[in-house]
């Protein structure tokens, strides 16, 4: 398995190159000028080139770009031209509220999806599954920010149970990662539910039940870990969209993560930091992937790695 997992980290670098040059790419084709920002509104145009040029923006972007790759390959991604700051040290600062919203809201959409996906299988076509599918098919249409918006009027500004913006303590956490884990949820529902109908009408579990096994036997030993396995690529897949498209729930929730650090750059044309989140975001996925492909193995002791 370490020899899969290390043909897999050697094949993600020309994946890599050809984000980081996209990346660069992209930033540099965005409307305005990052010098201007960094000069200020009231500065004149030999200020603005001298920032210009101390921030290497008069270098043409092949330069540019040589020089951004240098610096990465050693480790630096760079200052940012907001603040100053190294962009790891701002990324840093911002990294864990969003990673433990981010697990806090896959902990509880993967144990609500879970739950009622298998509901809605093994009563299938009956009360419980329309009232599961209903539910599901309601997270999946109902927009994240109008959700964010709904729970933060009623259990915020009505009730005043919990508050609204910022990230001091846990009480913090409960309606982002609503607003942020509902449509997780709601995918997971149906996912689970269509992987557990495909497996239950397989020979073996028909053959289970015809030994006079309980039904419950039937599912937990039969039929969750066959059916668990394109459910865990989907947690996978979630999982990184989560991490990577929380922007608009830290922007309702003014939480201070990497959602709303990336705001702030791309509206100061920080270039940097912006090229640095999203190198983080898509190594996130690339590595979700490989450990997504590892738990396999582990759910399905037959599935062997070359």
């Amino acid at each position: 398995m370490l020899v899969y997992i290390a043909k897999r980290l050697l094949g993600t670098l020309p994946t890599l190159v050809l984000v980081t040059i996209a990346v660069f790419m992209f930033v540099h084709v965005l409307p305005g000028d990052p010098a201007r920002l960094a000069a200020g509104a009231d500065a004149d145009e030999a200020t603005v080139a001298l920032v210009r040029h101390q921030l290497g923006l008069d270098l043409p972007l092949p330069a540019q770009f040589a020089r951004y790759t240098e610096r990465m390959l050693h480790g630096d991604l760079g200052e940012s031209l907001r603040t100053r700051r190294p962009v790891s040290r701002e990324i840093a600062d911002r990294f864990m509220p969003t990673f433990v919203l981010t697990l806090t809201s896959m902990a509880w959409s993967v144990v609500f999806g879970l739950v009622v996906g298998v509901t809605s299988a093994v009563w299938r076509n009956r009360a419980p599954d329309a009232i599961g599918m209903t539910l599901a098919v309601s997270g999946i249409s109902f927009p994240a920010f109008a959700l964010g918006m709904v729970l933060m009027q009623i259990f915020s500004v009505q009730l005043g149970w919990l508050p609204s913006i910022g990230g001091g303590s846990w009480r913090h956490y409960i309606l982002p990662s609503i607003t942020l884990g509902a449509g997780v949820a709601a995918v997971m529902a149906r996912f689970t539910r269509a992987a557990f109908v495909e497996v239950m009408q397989e020979d073996y579990v028909r053959t289970a039940r015809a030994k006079g096994l309980s039904e419950w036997i039937v599912i937990v030993k039969h039929t969750f870990r066959n059916a668990l396995i394109p459910v865990v690529t989907m947690m996978g897949l979630q999982f990184g969209f989560l991490l990577g498209g929380s922007i608009v729930v830290e922007a309702v929730f003014a939480w201070p993560g990497m959602g709303s650090l990336l705001v702030d750059s791309v509206n100061m044309r920080d270039y940097p930091v912006i090229q640095g989140l999203i190198l983080l975001f898509s190594t996130e996925f690339i590595v979700i992937n490989i450990v997504v492909d590892v738990l396999y193995g582990l759910i399905n002791p037959t599935i062997h790695y070359s």
